[in-house]
C-alpha cells in the first residue's frame, strides 16, 4: 500500500481478497523461535501454542482453535465471553496481541516454508518435531474415536430374576402374563367384520327426502291488439263457481 491517508488503507483492508486476508492474521514469534527460525512473525494456523500479551486475558496460553479470515480474528481455547442470556462463546482475538509460543509443524507446506535458507541440522530438527507432533496427533484422535464408540454402545440387557411360584410380577412380561385374544373375534371372518362397518356407516348417514315438484296452475294468456295490456282467459271451473255464488 503506497497511500498513507488511513481512510484508503481502511478500505483496502476492508475490500481486500481472501488470499491477502489470510496472509494478514499473523503474530510475532518468541524468542527462542525467532533465533531458530530467523523470523520475526509468521501467520497462524490451528494448533499454535500462543500467549496472549494485551487485554483482560494478559498472559493467558493455550492453543488456537479457530480462525476467521473475513474478520481477521483468531479464537483461543479457554477464552470466553457470556452473552446476555448466560451463554458463554468463544471471544475473538486480533492476531496481532498474540505471542507464538510454539508452533504446529504437522503441515508439510508450513515446514517447507520454515526451512527455506536454514541450515540442515535445524532442518533435520524440525523434521523430528513434526513426527513426534504428527504421532500425539493420532494418538489423540485414536481417544476420541474410543470415546465415541463407548457412547455409542447399547448398554447389555439386565437378566430379569424369575418370580417365585404361584406369584407373577406385573412389572416383568413373559408370555404367560401376556393377554390371550379372545377366540370369538378370532373365529369370525373378516367379512363378517367389514359387513358390520358399512352397516354402521349406512345407519349413520341422514336419509334424503325427495321433495315432489308442485303443479303449477295453467293461465291461458290472450294477447289484445295493444302490445302493453295482456288480458287472462280465466278457466271453466272458475266460472261455473262465481255462477253458483251468484244464484245463491
Amino acid at each position: 500500500m503506497k497511500s498513507t491517508k488511513p481512510r484508503k488503507q481502511r478500505k483496502m483492508l476492508y475490500n481486500a481478497p481472501l488470499h491477502m486476508k489470510r496472509k494478514w492474521i499473523a503474530s510475532h514469534l518468541s524468542e527462542n523461535l525467532l533465533l531458530k527460525y530467523d523470523k520475526r512473525s509468521i501467520p497462524v494456523i490451528t494448533g499454535d501454542e500462543v500467549e496472549v500479551m494485551r487485554g483482560s486475558f494478559k498472559g493467558h496460553k493455550d492453543k488456537i482453535s479457530r480462525i476467521l479470515v473475513k474478520k481477521q480474528v483468531v479464537e483461543i481455547e479457554g477464552i470466553t465471553t457470556a452473552k446476555a442470556d448466560g451463554t458463554k462463546i468463544a471471544k475473538p482475538m486480533h492476531a496481532s496481541n498474540l505471542l507464538i509460543t510454539k508452533l504446529n509443524l504437522t503441515d508439510r507446506w508450513r515446514r517447507q516454508k520454515l526451512e527455506q535458507g536454514l541450515s540442515e541440522t535445524t532442518k533435520k530438527e524440525i523434521e523430528k518435531e513434526a513426527k513426534e507432533q504428527i504421532k500425539e496427533l493420532e494418538e489423540e484422535q485414536k481417544v476420541a474415536e474410543e470415546m465415541l464408540k463407548e457412547d455409542q454402545e447399547i448398554p447389555e440387557e439386565i437378566v430379569e430374576e424369575e418370580p417365585s411360584e404361584g406369584k407373577t410380577d406385573p412389572a416383568v412380561k413373559t408370555p404367560a402374563n401376556k393377554p390371550e385374544k379372545s377366540a370369538k373375534l378370532e373365529e369370525q371372518p373378516k367379512t363378517k367384520i367389514t359387513e358390520e362397518k358399512t352397516d354402521k356407516k349406512e345407519q349413520a348417514k341422514p336419509k334424503k327426502t325427495e321433495s315432489k315438484p308442485k303443479k303449477e296452475e295453467k293461465t291461458t294468456v290472450k294477447k289484445t291488439g295493444t302490445p302493453n295490456k295482456e288480458t287472462v282467459k280465466k278457466t271453466p271451473s272458475k266460472i261455473k263457481e262465481k255462477k253458483e255464488e251468484g244464484k245463491a
